[in-house]
């Protein structure tokens, strides 16, 4: 470790605890072997290791910062048991938690040998230490290496019908051969993800299954449109229904309501029914947006074309009057 641990980080040498912490977190992941094989890499990382479990050791850290190449020394044994010069009472145990290295030559609790089961530990801030500070709590280097690691999660899809993600409900899906269930919270998001906890890809090695995450995707309605929490709807009407007025049933997530159809109204006007849209946790339900559209037969007789000619003739509009490019 004849490099200097804090270049090695990228950071000052008075930097503090979380600066260290958040310098290795963003190193050791870019230079991860998984991401980026080859001697090179594996040689990078471990160099980063090993200057992480010093750097962020109180004790490791006060013996660098005042030895500083000859640190390398007394990790290699060469100041075994007397410690001249006077070191404040330290020994190699206390400096490197137990011995000065680990299986493999590796120091700091680190294990680089069948694979890096410890490296997440130590990344997501278990970091191998048990209480009192010590690094491995105790545990050997073999006893790390063998520790059960947790599978990695699967990213599944899930399409559901529209009425089962605005209502909720229980529905059951195959994830390859495997079939499973899952209960739809009411008014779930577009998009949405959803965990299910140890449904992933199993353990390589005798651990827990890693986690199924679910991304909710919504099917197409033939009549009912999803935007955010309201629902839209394009009703048809017929001509008398639109010019003399009516009431018609709507079906709506929480069950059929009456909507009244003002005389008069026109193709493409909208009516609102409040809170009869897609129902939300965290406040009221959305809006169910009605929008009317005028349909005609398509075969008209003679006598009712008659009629509205006379209708026509009797009620002129002028609706293009304005109509420019």
């Amino acid at each position: 470790m004849a490099e200097d641990l804090y270049q090695t980080l990228g950071v000052a040498r008075n930097a503090s605890k979380d600066e260290i912490k958040k310098a290795h977190r963003k190193l050791a992941l870019k230079f991860h072997p998984d991401k980026n094989p080859g001697k090179d890499a594996q040689e990078k990382f471990k160099r980063i290791q090993e200057a992480y479990d010093v750097l962020s050791d109180d004790e490791k850290r006060a013996a660098y910062d005042r030895y500083g190449k000859d640190f390398e020394k007394i990790r290699g044994g060469g100041y075994q048991g007397g410690a001249p010069g006077g070191f404040d009472g330290l020994d190699l145990e206390q400096i490197f938690g137990g011995g000065g290295g680990g299986a493999g030559g590796q120091p700091g609790g680190f294990n680089f040998e069948g694979g890096f089961g410890d490296f997440f530990e130590q990344i997501l801030g278990g970091g191998g230490r048990a209480p009192g500070g010590r690094p491995g709590g105790g545990r050997t280097r073999t006893a790390q290496a063998r520790a059960p690691q947790k599978g990695g999660n699967i990213r599944h899809e899930l399409e559901l019908p529209l009425e089962l993600a605005v209502r909720g409900g229980e529905t059951e899906f195959y994830v390859g051969d495997e079939k499973l269930a899952v209960t739809i919270p009411p008014g779930v998001a577009e998009g949405a993800k959803m965990r299910l906890r140890q449904q992933g890809a199993p353990s390589p090695n005798g651990g827990e299954r890693g986690d199924l995450i679910l991304v909710i995707k919504t099917s197409p309605h033939p009549h009912y449109r999803r935007r955010g929490q309201n629902l839209e709807l394009t009703l048809p009407i017929s001509i008398s229904e639109a010019g003399l007025g009516t009431s018609v049933d709507v079906p709506t997530p929480s069950g059929v309501v009456t909507l009244n159809i003002p005389a008069g109204s026109s193709g493409g006007r909208k009516l609102r029914l409040k809170g009869q849209g897609i129902p939300s946790k965290s406040g009221p339900s959305g809006d169910l947006i009605v929008q009317l559209q005028i349909k005609l037969p398509e075969s008209i007789d003679e006598e009712s074309k008659e009629l509205l000619r006379q209708f026509a003739a009797k009620n002129p509009q002028s609706l293009r009057d304005d109509l420019a490019f």
